[in-house]
């Protein structure tokens, strides 16, 4: 198909078209020249097709599906292959549906527990998000269906989230806020890119040049086009001048009217309209030429996939013995939950689930007693609900209470208030804790939660929203039939004012400031040495793991040289089990403010009892670099580097030191206000000045005071020497007495500059 001949025959009119929506969730399709019109479909952990009246909220019917875990839990699996394996799924799924993009993944950065939307992104941290990103992305597209990586960018509230301004300093916006996206787009070239509703440093996404033509296509070789998100689209023209290819939904011809009109009167080249038509026909004609409505979606293998891929995903928070269970002991199972689980978060991506698996379901001929202990409608327990708990939780070995948020506690549109759950779970687990030591919390939500209850319970495991097999998934991992495996993707804060983004989430008005910059998460934790409930990355087994023998191919490193590490993880448990091996890099003397560490990588590794395997990873320059926001790019600076292995953020196992030099020369700009301390820092800077140097500093010496004791001359000589640190150039003038003149500090300027 040759597409640039075929937008040629078009119309400016029928161009201007193609570029906002037929209807909710189909493009234009031009028929005399058999220009085909596609449909696209929520996701990101299911199908959410709608045959009838379309809605971005999923507010209206869609056909019956596969609901897969959320992002919130899949994150926490640390399985590049299980979340591929998962996009394939849906990409079938997809394909007999003759669906040609599903919306998602999702890769916002969690930058607050309190995000309405948190369960549908993946992590804290981006190197995370973005490996599990590309894997989805790889999973689906295998099936000649595209996805739509959502929502570019740093798209993290949902309050006033289609008119507020997330402003971010540049470093902060590269090191957090859009690797996750880079390395998706480098990495699996997602069929399109969804622009966000929000402003950020005051452009709107849908009209932001810099980032959807300079960096997504320029920088990262983005090849396909970008959709708004649904209504995100301001001033129309200016988004196809900024590289928005797609407006979603269809704008009933205004928007279309404006693009011909601003064309006709010469405020946008034609030539910008042109692109965006031969970008989105590209893709059009990607998916109808490989279209395969035949393809078979076998419903009931993929809710057992679903079952699977949860059980891996599952968090064991705490465990004092009490897990796994034994099934010939009688077990209280508590809890609403229990019965009618929560297995997804609320909006847009909520799945019409053709079937769901309770764990009261998947337990079934185990010896299980029930008592529902809330209500979730009412958000209410009375005291005969918790008495008939208890008198459970005292009948039975070992007390199960399945608790967690609510739909309305997160959802799609709107952000949480706080981070507790629902006062009358808590009073639940308060009064059953105390009936039976022997009690075990499972939680079903999609963002992290107050425990105050922790220390009286005997195990946690953090199930997060597990798709509609979670019971199926719950009861393996209790009872030991699945090792649970799952590491946290996010920190778990010990209350909600911990977080660092506290005092400024939200905003005032439409303006939200990141004032945290890069210390978000486990980078502000460990910076700040904070206690924290559940660190990032952590997660307990039913065996024991050891890390050791960690190597490094070299000690010393030029930045562009990669790096290969070593390190042997043993299983020396008594159960078969899988680890996710954590790899962090630290600068020991940074010169700019960073984390104590960042991920740099991580494989999950499966070993049997006693069974042991090496695992490697390569590091690069990129691994060892900050954004370096006067060059305007990634830079090494020459020091020392920590490489540890931990199985989270709080335990590392083992530690080496690499030196990186630095190629990259930086030429420092030097004026008549530079400390000295600074020039003093910079071999080449001293290098020009050594010959003079000495003169001046005797110079700034003499002014001391010559009349003072023996006693205090050491702390005169320490004084001197930090005034001397912090003293500028041009601070000769008033302290040399005359010796050192403005024509000496310019040439002195003019020196160090040369």
């Amino acid at each position: 198909m040759d597409i640039k001949a075929l937008v040629k025959r078009m119309t400016l009119e029928e161009k201007a078209g193609l570029c906002s929506g037929f209807d909710f969730w189909h493009t234009k399709g031009v028929e005399r020249l058999g220009i085909p019109s596609v449909m696209v479909s929520d996701g990101p952990h299911g199908l959410r097709k709608q045959d009838q009246e379309g809605d971005h909220l999923g507010i209206n019917d869609s056909i019956k599906a596969v609901c897969m875990p959320a992002a919130c839990a899949t994150a926490a699996s640390f399985d590049r292959d299980l979340i591929r394996t998962m996009g394939e799924a849906i990409g079938r799924s997809c394909q007999h549906e003759e669906v040609s993009v599903v919306l998602g993944p999702a890769v916002n950065i969690k930058r607050s527990p309190l995000c309405g939307r948190n369960f549908e992104y993946l992590s804290e941290d981006p190197y995370l998000a973005g490996e599990m990103a590309a894997a989805y992305i790889n999973g689906v597209q295998s099936n000649n269906v595209g996805t739509s990586i959502k929502h570019f960018a740093a798209n993290n509230q949902e309050h006033r989230r289609m008119s507020s301004s997330s402003n971010i300093d540049e470093r902060t916006l590269r090191e957090i806020y859009l690797p996750a996206f880079e390395t998706a787009v480098k990495k699996s070239q997602p069929w399109t890119v969804m622009c966000s509703y929000n402003r950020i440093n005051g452009v709107f996404a849908s009209e932001n040049k810099w980032l959807l033509t300079d960096v997504l296509r320029g920088e990262w070789g983005f090849k396909g086009f970008v959709v708004s998100d649904w209504g995100a689209a301001a001033d129309r023209v200016k988004g196809v001048e900024a590289g928005l290819d797609l407006e979603m939904p269809s704008s009933g011809g205004e928007n279309d009217k404006r693009i011909v009109e601003a064309v006709k009167s010469g405020s946008l080249d034609e030539a910008c309209v042109d692109l965006a038509c031969e970008r989105i026909l590209e893709i059009v004609f990607k998916y109808t030429e490989n279209a395969k409505p035949e393809t078979p979606w076998d419903k009931e293998a993929d809710h057992e996939l679903s079952a699977k891929i949860a059980s891996e995903c599952m968090v064991l928070l705490k465990n004092n013995g009490v897990l796994p269970l034994s099934k010939t002991d009688k077990t209280a199972f508590i809890g609403e939950f229990a019965e009618k689980p929560r297995f997804q978060g609320g909006g847009s991506s909520h799945i019409n689930s053709f079937k769901t698996t309770s764990a009261l379901e998947a337990a079934d001929g185990l010896d299980v007693i029930y008592a529902k202990g809330y209500d979730v409608a009412s958000d209410q327990a009375t005291d005969e609900m918790i008495a008939k708990a208890c008198n459970a939780a005292k009948e039975a070995k070992t007390a199960v209470i399945f608790a967690g948020l609510p739909d309305a506690y997160e959802s799609e549109g709107y952000d949480r208030t706080h981070m507790r759950l629902p006062d009358c779970q808590n009073r639940l687990i308060e009064a059953v804790a105390a009936a039976n030591p022997n009690t075990v919390v499972v939680l079903h939500n999609g963002s992290p939660v107050e425990m105050p209850w922790v220390d009286k319970v005997g195990a946690v495991v953090e199930a997060y929203l597990g798709g509609q097999a979670v019971g199926n998934a719950v009861v393996k991992v209790l009872y030991g039939d699945v090792n649970p495996s799952g590491h946290l993707a996010e920190s778990f804060p010990k209350k909600l004012s911990d977080n660092p983004s506290y005092l400024f989430y939200g905003g005032e008005g439409n303006e939200a400031d990141y004032r945290e910059g890069v210390f978000v998460g486990y980078r502000y934790y460990d910076k700040k040495e904070a206690e924290v409930l559940f660190p990032f990355g952590h997660g307990l087994s039913y065996t024991d793991f050891e890390f050791s023998g960690l190597k490094l191919s070299a000690g010393e490193i030029s930045d562009n040289d990669e790096l290969t590490v070593t390190v042997t993880a043993k299983n020396v448990g008594s159960r078969p089990g899988k680890t996710v091996v954590q790899l962090y890099i630290g600068e020991k003397n940074p010169v700019v403010m960073r984390p104590v560490r960042e991920l740099r990588g991580f494989e999950k590794v499966y070993l049997e009892p006693g069974e042991s395997k090496e695992v490697t990873f390569k590091l690069s320059k990129r691994d060892f670099a900050y954004w370096n926001v006067d060059i305007h790019d990634w830079h090494v600076h020459t020091g020392d580097f920590t490489v540890e292995i931990g199985k989270s953020s709080r335990d590392i196992c083992c530690r080496e030191t690499v030196k990186v030099n630095s190629t990259v020369k930086i030429k420092r700009r030097y004026t008549e206000n530079t400390i000295m301390m600074d020039i003093m820092d910079d071999p080449e800077a001293m290098a020009k000045l050594r010959p003079i140097m000495g003169d001046f500093m005797s110079d700034f010496a003499a002014t001391g005071d010559n009349n003072s004791e023996q006693a205090n001359e050491a702390m005169n000589e320490d004084m001197g020497k930090a005034m001397l640190n912090y003293m500028p150039l041009r601070g000769g003038l008033m302290f040399s007495g005359g010796k050192i003149t403005r024509e000496m500090i310019d040439k002195i300027v003019a020196l160090l500059n040369s």
